[in-house]
């Protein structure tokens, strides 16, 4: 598993995944929608695809000595890799917009751990959608994007547009008191990641098999 993914990292991420990586940043832009740092990680992990593509990293791959299954995990453990490393490297940011802007974010959800689980319930969505579309062809990469884009745009607008609910106040909380009352949501949100990653790969890798490269 260490080798398919360090494969991918060296030979078929697009250099602009590093790029959105550290888009965590945004977290200390003040008045700002931070739910679009999700986008930007669904988009680095369409420009790869759109990269091994070009490249032709897939056949490249399919004719080593792996099994084709291993063409899908690889790519999956690449997205894997690159949104959680993306949601790990904003922490930081998410804690220093705590510490010099404490009064909060007035356009949508502040970055806490309900954020976090919305998230990370995002990037699963997308997995799920993306992966086992575009791995019916392994080349239809725009089309299958445009696909998966649709939902992760609704749990956007969703993710931002709850806290502004009656009683839900408690979502765009940053006290501990309102920290701990979001854990579930966090929970949640990565038990929703890792069944909807498995489950992506599980069906990808059956449409896979029928694919004639």
């Amino acid at each position: 598993m260490f080798d398919l993914l360090y494969k991918e990292l060296r030979l078929a991420a697009h250099p602009s995944m590093y790029v959105f990586l550290c888009m965590g940043a945004l977290l200390l832009v003040p008045a700002y929608p931070y739910g679009v740092v999700f986008f930007f990680g669904t988009l680095g992990i369409f420009q790869s695809l759109v990269y091994a593509r070009e490249t032709r990293d897939i056949y490249f791959t399919a004719l080593l000595p792996v099994r084709r299954g291993d063409v899908v995990r690889g790519k999956l453990l690449l997205a894997a890799f690159a949104q959680l490393a993306q949601l790990a490297i904003s922490l930081p940011f998410a804690f220093l917009r705590t510490l010099y802007l404490p009064e909060g974010n007035p356009v949508g959800i502040e970055a806490n751990a309900a954020f976090y689980g919305f998230g990370l319930m995002i990037f699963g969505i997308f997995n799920l959608v993306f992966f086992t579309r575009f791995f019916k062809t392994a080349y239809k990469t725009s089309f299958s994007f445009l696909i998966a884009l649709a939902p992760v745009t609704l749990g956007i607008f969703a993710m931002e547009a709850v806290i502004h609910f009656p009683g839900l106040g408690w979502l765009d909380g940053t006290s501990p008191e309102a920290l701990l009352r979001q854990l579930p949501v966090l929970l949640a949100g990565a038990a929703t990641y890792a069944a909807c990653w498995a489950l992506a790969l599980r069906i990808s890798v059956r449409r896979f098999e029928k694919v004639n490269l």
